[in-house]
């Protein structure tokens, strides 16, 4: 009894001390420059891992003992029953950018992604926490108006930090649950200066603090000894931002001396009732073979067009629409043990989506390709991640801006087996 009180001791130990540590981390989302993410909540992200990017983001089915898959939480039941997963990504990033008359310019960006952690609860319960990115904003670009110019600048984003569990209350059937709590800030500023000299800046500041809901199950339907087809679905529901946003109009004149700040009525704006997020489905089929053939393809639907997003004066009106993703990816080790080449993950994968943001009538696609390596680590079962991508946005049916950028993903994938009792003592 008392080695049982130690284990859920020093389990509760280590998911508070995940939270601690990534609440006061950096912000998971990485640092963008995307001129597209200045519309809506900024560019979504979908809680895919370093693992789960290299196959084109998949995960929805994905039911794995030594992976954190934080996009499905029926999948933590799966954990091994006496091994600690911790997890943690970077990534780095180029971007390439084509305007409509032609101009070019690129960037680089990056930084941390997420940090998860799972431990297991008895052999039918898992537990995991982390924190993930939701959505990401960076941007800076000019543009004409009558008599003047504008420089428009967004930086910022919302995170999620999240406790979740998985339980298998029946044979290859589970469910699960992640509550969260979503905060972050979104700055969107718009400088206009005037022939004359005149200035002014509209400032738009957005300070989220709301929870989060995801609820997911899979089923592991046997084909024969090593092979199963693995179904998943995970479901988020509707609901109201919590939090407040602020609009500031900065005036200069046309001397050069600058006036104090002016509050645009009614300055602070309750997001309850004003912006919304919408609901989210995601579905997944995979073949797994043993532990070492994975192929999954997924799919994603949140009708953001029913969702409301409030226009507030001096902004440019925002459209949302429906969003959909296809998504298929899979993996393969040749062999368990071996030679070392044998031993590694090879991963590959893509994807298309038609975001949730509009640009005027124009809707927004993306699409991708990945590949990746999981190469272990000697002696361990700590698995290093890398992967690289290649993503492709733009509008359509009018192309406006173009971009390409490429991604370096790392993570970290570490399997301890803490829970063991050694019986030679």
């Amino acid at each position: 009894m008392k080695i049982a009180d130690n284990k859920i001791t020093r389990l509760f130990a280590m998911v508070i001390a995940a939270i601690a540590i990534a609440a006061s981390a950096p912000e998971a989302a990485a640092q963008i420059t995307s001129p597209y993410s200045r519309y809506g909540y900024g560019l979504l992200s979908d809680y895919a891992s370093s693992a789960q990017r290299q196959m084109g983001g998949i995960g929805y089915a994905m039911r794995s003992g030594r992976q954190i898959n934080a996009m499905n939480p029926a999948s933590y039941a799966a954990c091994d029953s006496m091994t600690f997963i911790f997890d943690m990504g970077f990534d780095v990033s180029h971007y390439n950018r084509t305007d409509a008359d032609g101009s070019k310019d690129s960037d680089w960006g990056g930084s941390l992604q997420y940090i998860t952690i799972q431990v297991p609860i008895t052999k039918w319960i898992g537990m995991s926490a982390g924190l993930v990115p939701y959505s990401r904003v960076g941007y800076a670009f000019g543009s004409d108006i009558n008599n003047g110019t504008a420089t428009h600048q967004g930086t910022g984003g919302l995170n999620d930090i999240y406790l979740g569990i998985g339980l298998e209350p029946l044979k290859g059937f589970s469910v699960g649950a992640n509550v969260g709590y979503l905060f972050g800030n979104i700055v969107n500023d718009v400088y206009a200066s005037q022939t004359g000299g005149s200035a002014a800046i509209f400032e738009q500041k957005m300070e989220v603090k709301d929870y989060s809901l995801q609820f997911g199950a899979q089923y592991a339907l046997p084909l024969n000894r090593a092979d199963r087809i693995v179904v998943g679905l995970t479901y988020s529901p509707k609901k109201t931002f919590l939090g407040k946003t602020y609009i500031t109009k900065y005036l200069q004149s046309s001397s050069g001396s600058a006036s104090s700040a002016e509050v645009i009525d009614p300055g602070e704006v309750s997001l309850r009732g004003n912006f919304e997020q919408a609901e989210s489905w995601g579905a997944g089929v995979a073949f797994d073979r043993g532990d070492r053939i994975h192929i999954e393809a997924d799919f994603t639907y949140q009708p953001w067009s029913k969702a409301k997003y409030t226009q507030l004066e001096n902004f440019t009106a925002t459209r949302l629409a429906d969003r959909w993703k296809v998504a298929v990816g899979g993996s393969i080790i040749p062999a368990l043990r071996g030679s070392y080449l044998k031993r590694v993950t090879y991963r590959l994968g893509g994807f298309y989506n038609r975001d949730y943001m509009m640009v005027g009538d124009n809707h927004v696609r993306e699409w991708g390709a990945s590949c990746g390596f999981g190469l272990p680590v000697q002696q361990a079962k700590t698995v290093i991640n890398i992967g690289f991508e290649y993503h492709n946005r733009q509008a359509t049916p009018v192309a406006l801006l173009k971009e390409d950028y490429f991604q370096l993903n790392i993570g970290v994938n570490f399997n301890a087996m803490w829970f063991f009792q050694n019986k030679l003592r």
